[in-house]
């Protein structure tokens, strides 16, 4: 199947506002991250042992918390992007154009 070329794109007026967001939730994931690894490390593993509710352990419910974040934060990342793109396509309030 061919598609035909690829559409010709300018330069991005949102790539500063995505890269700091991005970095932004990096960050906020990494230090999720990493009190999984202390606890880990700070417990050898007892703590992650810790049944907490229908018979999932700690490290289970962890996990899935690390991946259920991953998956919400790219979707609130994908939505403040496309929300900031539309924005800037926009143009100035008002209809006004600037000199």
């Amino acid at each position: 199947m061919h598609q035909g070329p690829a559409p010709e794109s300018g330069p991005d007026p949102a790539s500063g506002y995505k890269t700091r967001l991005g970095v932004v939730m990096f960050l906020i994931y990494c230090v999720v991250y990493v009190g999984f690894i202390l606890t880990n490390v700070m417990t050898e593993g007892e703590a992650m042992q810790i049944i907490l509710f229908m018979g999932l352990n700690l490290a289970v419910v962890y996990g899935i918390g690390l991946i259920i974040l991953a998956l919400v934060m790219a979707l609130i990342y994908n939505h403040k992007c496309t929300s900031k793109e539309n924005e800037l396509a926009e143009g100035p309030v008002g209809g006004e154009e600037t000199a």
